[in-house]
């Protein structure tokens, strides 16, 4: 890759991130960190407002701007493969949001690239994704996580034990053909995770919820990352 293409390409992964560490730009870039170091104070010379620091990070300030991107057609072909692949797995705002973005994309691509794109041979039938009962809970969930509403949910367990519990919904995780909700459970006083096609019913409700310690989604992140070292504690 020649320097001044680098260079363009820094700037685009780092405008695409809220951080860029040195490391990951290497890894892309496939050159050294000091590489990088160097680019990216030529960068900052130039003019560039890039802010941070080695060993830190970095992000573009604000007002900078790039003319329109343009793609490749491997790029298009991985745009149009993976809105095809995430469709069956979305729920039904998100996958017509995909689509439509899709179809803003591919509308200004050159005609060869739009045809190779389009005619690439990836499929995802629809049998193969979630079902429509578990897509429009996921949705719900989805932005009750958003707005930080509390929801009441009917649940049965891989035992087929069924129970109520009324959660703080922290966020919907994907591990490949099955959807999970983590949240913090009021009836159990500590995080669970669940499965979101085995939740029977769900109800939003208008009682909302602020962030406390022990509580959050960064909480429930180290708690699961050790649980999952001892084994894992899907219900």
């Amino acid at each position: 890759m020649r320097r001044a293409d680098r260079l363009f390409h820094i700037i685009q992964l780092v405008r695409g991130r809220r951080l860029t560490t040195a490391a990951y730009l290497a890894q892309r870039l496939e050159v050294s960190e000091r590489t990088i170091y160097r680019d990216m104070a030529d960068l900052q010379a130039q003019g560039v407002p890039l802010e941070g620091e080695a060993g830190v990070g970095y992000r573009l300030g604000a007002g900078f701007d790039l003319p329109p991107m343009m793609f490749t057609h491997d790029e298009a072909k991985a745009l149009v493969a993976s809105v095809r692949v995430a469709q069956a797995w979305l729920d039904p705002a998100l996958a017509t949001g995909a689509e439509d973005a899709l179809g803003k994309i591919l509308s200004v691509l050159p005609v060869d690239a739009r045809v190779a794109a389009e005619a690439l041979a990836v499929y995802a039938p629809a049998g193969g994704g979630l079902a429509p009962p578990a897509q429009r809970t996921l949705q719900t969930l989805r932005e009750a996580v958003q707005e930080r509403c509390k929801v009441h949910l009917n649940y049965r367990d891989l035992s087929e034990k069924p129970s109520e519990r009324t959660v703080r919904p922290l966020g919907c995780f994907y591990w490949g053909k099955v959807w999970t909700l983590a949240a913090w459970c009021e009836e159990r006083e500590d995080f669970r995770s669940f499965r979101i096609d085995r939740v029977q019913g769900v109800q939003r409700l208008d009682e909302r919820f602020r962030d406390e310690p022990g509580r959050t989604m960064a909480d429930y992140t180290r708690l699961e990352e050790a649980r999952a070292r001892a084994g894992g504690w899907m219900q």
